[in-house]
């Protein structure tokens, strides 16, 4: 019986011994030793002051199911062993209700090969999910680069939160790209939630890094990322999917005082300066992208003054459509002020901190928070004419 315990414990056992300290959370040895001679020294003492010690010992049969859930298998051996040594000792100690009591002793070395048995089976369980999670951070850090981003242009930090947290890439989109005519900053929204809209914002990004190499203008770019849009439709609307549409702001930012800003039905930026909070190119949004067709109009740049020590903040509906328990929006502005002359990653992790109090923890969609600042390495003359080829469309 103990040979079949060290054949369950096998190869898999021994991998989870070295990758459950840094991979998978489980006791130290130490704890489950003290915890299970704490609950025999209980059992038996119980057992002496009722005198149902059979019963009471019966009851730590159960003991491994609890290391099982919770230990690596050798730890689970190791209490399933005790836990059979102590039902076994009273066997050959005694001859009273001797069928009864090799009933429970084998009982409880079935019981713990099973344990063990099964705290192998959980813990390639667990290991496969971390394989598969570092996988998805792997991935997300190709889709999504890691925050911050530097560029000779600008910084930007920022939180991104999916609100499937199984899932580490939503449909809210970001990135930043440093290109002969300044620095791009894209946000996006892609409609609706689950893979498909992931499939689109993988599309996005992927246009956006291609595009903003090669176009020198804001708004070349902005209709490339309309093409990759309305492409991505046509392959959806082929197997059958519904088409859907993008919602973004793409900023170009350069050594010029003026910053140059395209909005496609996206939530305006923020501008925060001196103690003064203004949305930028509020009035000027465009169709979002896919719905190009839908209306006459060309999409058109907007620029504004963007000084040095201001802050632009970026973000998604999940921050303003973020609503309380009594159903209001989450006053976004209003909680802006006064938040000026922090850090950008010290403003973005405040105001999802604050939004998650707000709404008592139910985050109800994907959430992307950017502060754009400029950087600290670039050349202090901000009245420097912009880039070639900075877009003179207004």
């Amino acid at each position: 019986m103990f040979g079949s315990l060290r054949t369950a414990l096998g190869s898999v056992e021994d991998l989870a011994e070295r990758d459950g300290s840094t991979s998978i959370r489980t006791p130290t040895t130490r704890a489950v030793v003290l915890v299970t001679v704490a609950v025999t020294v209980v059992t038996i003492a119980l057992g002496k002051l009722t005198g149902t010690a059979v019963l009471l010992l019966g009851l730590l049969v159960f003991l491994p199911a609890f290391a099982a859930a919770l230990c690596t298998p050798r730890q689970t051996a190791l209490v399933s062993v005790w836990v059979s040594v102590l039902v076994i000792i009273p066997v050959a100690l005694s001859g009273e209700n001797l069928a009864d009591r090799v009933t429970l002793a084998l009982f409880a070395l079935g019981f713990g090969v099973l344990a063990v048995y099964g705290s192998r089976l959980r813990i390639a369980r667990e290991m496969a999910l971390v394989s598969l999670r570092s996988t998805a951070a792997a991935m997300q850090r190709q889709i999504l680069r890691p925050l911050p981003l530097l560029t000779d242009d600008v910084l930007v930090d920022g939180v991104y939160e999916p609100v499937q947290q199984d899932k580490l890439v939503g449909g809210d989109i970001y990135d930043v790209a440093a290109t002969p005519w300044g620095t791009r900053v894209l946000i996006g929204d892609v409609q609706g939630k689950g893979l498909a809209a992931i499939g689109m914002a993988i599309e996005v990004v992927g246009a956006f890094r291609e595009a903003a190499h090669r176009e020198p203008t804001v708004t070349a770019l902005i209709d490339s990322l309309e093409a990759a849009v309305v492409r991505h439709n046509g392959y959806a609307q082929q197997r059958g999917e519904p088409e859907r549409f993008v919602t973004a702001v793409v900023l170009g930012v350069d050594s010029g005082a003026e910053t140059q800003l395209v909005s496609c039905g996206h939530i305006p930026p923020y501008l925060l300066h001196d103690g003064v909070v203004a949305a930028v190119g509020a009035g000027t949004e465009h169709a979002p992208l896919g719905l190009a067709d839908l209306v006459d109009e060309p999409r058109t740049v907007s620029w504004f003054t963007f000084p040095e020590g201001a802050t632009l903040l970026l973000c998604t509906d999940g921050l303003t459509e973020a609503r309380s328990s009594e159903g209001t929006f989450y006053p976004l502005e209003e909680r802006l002020t006064g938040r000026n002359d922090i850090t950008a990653s010290r403003l973005t992790r405040s105001l999802v901190d604050d939004v998650h109090a707000y709404t008592a923890g139910a985050q109800q969609d994907d959430l992307a928070v950017l502060a754009v600042r400029r950087s600290p390495h670039r050349s202090s003359n901000a009245s420097a004419p912009s880039h070639p080829g900075a877009d003179p469309t207004t």
